[in-house]
C-alpha cells in the first residue's frame, strides 16, 4: 500500500483542481455535466468566504490525489456547529489505498480541535455502498433522518 498522504488545508492555488474534480464527480456519481464557469466561480467563493465553507487537500508523492469541502451548519439545539463532508473526491488511481481515511481523520481532528463544532455529517448517494461502508468504517452512522430539498 502506498504511503499516508499528506493532508493539508487547500489554497487559491489549487483552485483549477477543485473544479476539475468536482466536474469528474458530477460526471462520475449524478451523470451530470456541470458548467466550468459556475463550478470556477463557485470554488472560488470559498476562498473568499472561508467562515462558510473550506477545502482539504491530500497529496502524494507532491501530487493532489483528493479533496473535500467543508461547509458549517448551525445546530440551536447544541449550540453549536456540525461540519458538513461535502465535494468528496479521489483520483480513480488513488482509490482504495486510504486518501478518504486520512481526509477524514484530518477533518475529525481539526473538528475536535475547533471551538463550537459538535459533530461531522454528510450525504451520500442512496445506492453508493462502497462510500457507505467507508464512512461506516470510520465510525460515521446513518442517523434518523430523511433528506428534503427544493431547487430555486
Amino acid at each position: 500500500m502506498p504511503d499516508a498522504p499528506a493532508i493539508r488545508r487547500a489554497t487559491l492555488d489549487d483552485a483549477e483542481t477543485l473544479v476539475h474534480f468536482n466536474e469528474a464527480m458530477a460526471e462520475e456519481t449524478e451523470d451530470k455535466t456541470l458548467d466550468p464557469e459556475t463550478v470556477r466561480a463557485g470554488v472560488r467563493a470559498v476562498f473568499d468566504t472561508p467562515e462558510q465553507a473550506f477545502y482539504f487537500i491530500a497529496e502524494r508523492d507532491g501530487a493532489i490525489v483528493g479533496s473535500l469541502m467543508i461547509t458549517t451548519e448551525w445546530s440551536d439545539w447544541r449550540n453549536a456547529d456540525f461540519w458538513w463532508i461535502q465535494s468528496v473526491y479521489v483520483r480513480p488511481s488513488a482509490r482504495r489505498t486510504g486518501v478518504y481515511a486520512a481526509l477524514h481523520r484530518e477533518v475529525r481532528r481539526r473538528a475536535r480541535e475547533a471551538d463550537g463544532v459538535c459533530g461531522l455529517r454528510l450525504y451520500v448517494e442512496q445506492d453508493n455502498a462502497a462510500a457507505q461502508a467507508a464512512y461506516e468504517t470510520l465510525g460515521m452512522n446513518e442517523p434518523p433522518y430523511r433528506m428534503y430539498e427544493e431547487m430555486l
